[in-house]
């Protein structure tokens, strides 16, 4: 097993060190879904739900997410976000939520993308739950992290 980056020499949790890492282009995409009734996804493809307009709340909801990630998240990083994408496409089962992050730094944005995922699924079923009591959010994951050397 690799060694644990956020332990110190007494096994205690502390917050990595990224001071001397190299400042780089970085990326990353998460996604996520939550099974709705059919009922339910009418009543937002209608826009027709009590709360408001479901999918443009969620989106803003999972860029606000990011950006509020190290605070949320005890370990992470404060860090400078170029760019937040939260898109929620509508299936026959359900939505899908997927989240592209970006930012130039020292330290990944798995997290924020995720984070953002998360939060605009939580939104969804928060907006719903008042008609919907079946509803299950599943597969939140990475799908892709990258980083770049700034030429």
């Amino acid at each position: 097993m690799a060694k644990l980056t956020h332990t110190d020499e007494s096994g205690r949790a502390h917050m990595v060190y990224t001071g001397e890492k190299p400042v780089q282009r970085r990326t990353a995409t998460a996604s996520g879904r939550i099974d709705l009734m059919p009922e339910t996804l009418k009543l937002v493809a209608d826009n027709m739900m009590k709360k408001g307009d479901v999918i443009t709340v969620a989106e803003i909801a999972g860029i606000n997410a990011a950006k509020q990630c190290g605070t949320l998240i005890p370990l992470c990083h404060n860090i400078t976000l170029d760019q937040v994408r939260v898109k929620l496409d509508p299936d026959d089962k359900g939505i899908a939520a997927s989240a592209t992050v970006r930012c130039t730094g020292r330290t990944g944005v798995e997290m924020e993308a995720l984070t953002a995922v998360s939060v605009a699924l939580l939104t969804v079923y928060d907006m719903c739950k008042a008609v919907d009591k079946t509803m299950i959010i599943s597969d939140i994951k990475l799908i892709n992290k990258e980083k770049h050397d700034i030429a």
